[in-house]
């Protein structure tokens, strides 16, 4: 029964927050943007509410369930190149909140290629089925609004002139966080230890 609930939890959450998301990347601009006729404040607090509750239900679903299903066993090097893939990721997550810098210029949207990155590394070093849907639907996800903003022609920000700045901090708390989680982080919020010392 247990494993019921949190099966629902999970499937359910999964699909409210890409609904969420997925209606934001294809709602329609303009005149009918549905945003313009809420107003900004309003319907964020909506889709951030929705969001909020589908990713709550979609990790304690997860949580609970994994492993499920397991499909094949990652071979060890598939832990390494989660690893590699994760430190860009890092830089670039900081990246899209730190002032705009010649990372973000030439990337556009830093959190789109963060996620992109994240949900690839994990979903080649996990071989169940819980794994491959939440990081799965991740990675396709990233990939179509990806693309979606490149067709409403968003290629993210354009300063006049980016500055270094931005660039330093985002490789400074990129590698800081990074480390972390390689040495102990990844251990207490996710329960799986990266490096694993033998006694």
């Amino acid at each position: 029964m247990e494993d019921a609930i949190n099966i629902s939890l999970f499937f359910g959450g999964l699909t409210l927050f890409f609904a969420a998301h997925f209606f934001t990347t294809f709602r329609p601009r303009g005149e009918r943007d549905i945003r313009e006729r809420m107003g900004r404040g309003p319907y964020m607090g909506l889709y951030s509410l929705v969001s909020l509750a589908g990713f709550v239900a979609m990790v304690w679903g997860f949580a609970g369930i994994k492993p499920w299903i397991p499909l094949w066993h990652p071979p060890l090097w598939s832990r390494h190149v989660t690893m590699a893939l994760m430190l860009p990721a890092f830089v670039l997550l900081v990246a899209a909140y730190t002032p705009t810098g010649f990372i973000k210029k030439a990337v556009g949207h830093p959190m789109l290629i963060a996620v992109l990155l994240w949900s690839l590394g994990h979903l080649i070093a996990n071989g169940d089925l819980a794994g491959i849907a939440l990081f799965g639907a991740f990675f396709v996800y990233s990939l179509v609004d990806r693309f979606a903003v490149r067709a409403r022609g968003d290629r993210g920000p354009k300063p006049a002139s980016p500055s270094i700045l931005g660039d330093m901090i985002a490789v400074a708390i990129g590698l800081a966080v990074y480390g972390l989680f390689i040495y102990d982080l990844h251990d207490r919020l996710i329960g799986i230890p990266l490096i694993v010392v033998d006694s």
